[in-house]
């Protein structure tokens, strides 16, 4: 019998790892008390509360982190049109900081020593939770089984964790033939591992239809409108789970890519992120219209820091904070109406208007000339052609033109 060691809250998901973790914690002499966050999953949190306490957790804290995730963590990242690497939208490292955040919450609650999670030792969720743990509560420990020798070396692949899952009674929803991992939130499912860890499978994908909607934006979404039946959502969480299912039915913001992990590798993913993809569209349509161009140009560039630091999980890092309060400032005027159509697919921007707008109407049109005078452009072409021309031209020839 191994010897007491204290309290551990365990990031607890009721699947294959977290719940061989579980008992194999237990056998290390922790008390395991279980945390499962409602971040918009689809799950039977009742069934996962019993099968906790049948594990032998002491306590299980499920908490319904869904409006927190929408307002605090989604919607900052689509005032700053958040994407890594040019393509995802960081549903899982929006979830983490999250999920973690109330995990140091329980553990200071409860008076625990220790938490513990079940992300792998090569990925980057491992650095997410713990950069949030130790932001928040620097004097935490952390027990990452995943990087323990001998936890690892004792379950080398999902087949040793199987079997020892059939040996102490663990009920686990997966076969060793699931062909791939599942992770789901609010934001988005992702799929990784598996068959797809070849990049040359071919994942088949769900088809897509014919949809309409209208989105309302100020700074951050506030109203969705169905242009087809009037049906409107207001609050955060309600329209996000509506835009869920609009854009979801039709294959909206389904992508698979390789990516750069933190930690040094590559690795492939199969991301479904539907209400983000329409709101990523909606927002940056809305923000051209409404904000000035060097100004734009600027949150841009803040907004590629952004999605980096988000991504590698530094959330509660200072200066991740401190471009929150730089984008969220850049939003003041960043309202209006987009209406939009989702088909096979993709999103399709069909119009817009704001009472910020920037756009004149009458000093780009072809056919008023308004207060623009098109004489000056003559000096405006001359004056920033000096530049180019002047890179082209040869000293040694007394200023003449070099040839091509």
């Amino acid at each position: 019998m191994a010897q007491p060691k204290g309290t551990v809250v365990l990031a607890y998901s009721g699947g294959l790892d977290t719940s061989c973790i579980l008992v194999w914690l237990k056998e290390q002499g922790y008390d395991v008390i279980a945390y499962l966050a409602n971040i918009g999953q689809k799950e039977d949190f009742e069934a996962a509360r019993k099968k906790a306490l049948a594990l032998g957790a002491k306590k299980v804290y499920i908490e319904d982190v869904s409006r927190e995730f929408v307002e605090e963590f989604i919607w900052p990242a689509v005032q700053a049109n958040a994407l890594y690497e040019d393509r995802y939208l960081l549903g899982t490292a929006l979830a983490r900081p999250c999920i973690a955040r109330k995990l140091v919450e329980i553990t200071q609650r409860e008076g625990a020593q220790y938490v513990a999670h079940g992300a792998t030792g090569k990925g980057n969720d491992q650095v997410r939770f713990e950069l949030t743990c130790y932001a928040l509560c620097p004097n935490i420990k952390v027990v990452a089984p995943w990087r323990l020798p001998e936890f690892y070396q004792r379950f080398p692949g999902r087949r040793e964790l199987m079997d020892y899952a059939k040996k102490h009674g663990i009920p686990v929803p997966v076969t060793p033939q699931t062909p791939w991992s599942m992770d789901e939130n609010l934001m988005h499912i992702s799929y990784e591992a598996g068959i797809l860890e070849n990049p040359k499978v071919i994942d088949h994908g769900r088809l897509a239809g014919v949809a309409a909607t209208g989105l309302r934006a100020s700074r951050v979404p506030v109203k969705v409108t169905n242009a087809g039946d009037g049906a409107t959502r207001r609050s955060a969480l309600e329209l996000f789970v509506y835009l869920n299912d609009i854009a979801g039915k039709h294959g909206v913001g389904r992508i698979d890519i390789v990516e750069n992990r933190f930690v040094g590798m590559k690795s492939r993913g199969i991301y479904e992120t539907p209400a983000g993809t329409i709101l990523y569209h909606a927002h940056l349509d809305i923000e051209a219209f409404t904000m000035d161009r060097e100004v734009r140009k600027i949150k841009q560039g803040l907004a590629l820091k952004f999605s980096e630091l988000v991504y590698n999980g530094f959330w509660h890092s200072p200066e991740c904070e401190f471009l929150r309060q730089c984008i969220g400032r850049s939003q003041e005027a960043v309202v209006g109406t987009v209406r939009l159509s989702v088909f096979k697919g993709q999103v399709y921007i069909l119009g817009r208007e704001s009472p910020r707008s920037l756009y004149n109407e009458e000093l780009v049109s072809m056919n008023v000339q308004g207060d623009y005078e098109p004489a000056d452009a003559t000096g405006f072409i001359n004056i920033n052609s000096l530049r180019s021309a002047g890179s082209r031209r040869d000293p040694s020839q007394g200023g003449e033109k070099a040839p091509s």
